[in-house]
């Protein structure tokens, strides 16, 4: 199989971090706590007010959870690539790029981070939570769409953190920049749209399409209009967003790879 080198190199990584069982335990603890702050800033916020944006705790609840799940996935995957301005600093890419294998699967699987697991998790009960609470009139489409919107949720921040990543291959100190993309991306998903200014929602919203992840989903999934005024049928092909945003951070990536020059180092 053509990606048996890279589980391998990622498997060695999980033994690897396995074998420090105190580190290992804390690292998901840690990342446990994040999560559960992240959680509990939303939960905050409504013992203030009964709506946000007009939408009440489940319904919101149901989009951060949404939220939650695709971004755990993506950067159990993909997350560690933001490292690739060290590579790029320290020299480390040069190994890589004279290696027979893709450049990309090699820095993923090399530096593959099992305790991240623990945020998939979390953020999956989170979802079960939120699917009881918000009482959904399920249906075969709906339950489809959720598993799909999941998917291409998890494959839109993947291509955030790559394409943000991508950056450091001219400005090496590039980690704000991408912090603010992935980070600052997933919490503008994780609430109601319609709670945003006009402007802040046009060019998060539809411009970068970070409204397409967990929003219109949702709304799909709860059966309401959209207060913003786009069409019901929004909701059923807003995970077209995924494709489309993996496909463009593929054309950055490659471009990025190609116009590299070794640091010398």
């Amino acid at each position: 199989m053509a990606d048996r080198p890279y589980v391998a190199l990622a498997l060695a990584q999980v033994r690897s971090q396995a074998s420090y069982r105190v580190s290992f335990w804390l690292d998901m603890a840690g990342n446990l706590v994040v999560l559960s702050a992240d959680l509990m800033a939303m939960l905050v916020m409504f013992q203030v007010t009964d709506d946000l944006g007009g939408f009440s705790r489940p319904q919101v609840l149901l989009m951060f959870a949404i939220t939650a799940v695709a971004f755990a996935l993506a950067d159990l995957a993909v997350g560690n690539i933001e490292r690739i301005r060290v590579y790029v600093r320290t020299g480390t890419l040069d190994t890589v790029l004279v290696r027979p294998l893709g450049v990309l699967g090699q820095l993923l699987a090399v530096d593959f981070s099992i305790r991240r697991l623990s945020r998939v998790l979390y953020a999956a009960v989170i979802l079960a939570v939120a699917l009881h609470a918000a009482h959904l009139a399920w249906t075969v489409p709906k339950a489809v769409l959720l598993l799909i919107a999941i998917v291409a949720g998890a494959l839109f921040f993947a291509a955030l953190f790559v394409a943000s990543a991508t950056v450091a291959f001219w400005w090496i100190e590039s980690g704000e920049l991408g912090n603010i993309v992935t980070y600052g991306g997933r919490d503008f998903t994780a609430y109601p749209m319609s709670l945003y200014g006009a402007w802040f929602r046009r060019l998060f919203g539809f411009v970068l399409g970070l409204g397409f992840i967990s929003y219109y989903p949702a709304l799909a999934l709860l059966g309401r209009p959209d207060p913003i005024g786009l069409p019901d049928w929004t909701g059923w092909v807003a995970p077209l967003a995924g494709p489309i945003a993996a496909t463009v951070a593929a054309l950055i990536w490659r471009t990025g790879v190609r116009h590299y020059r070794s640091t010398g180092s």
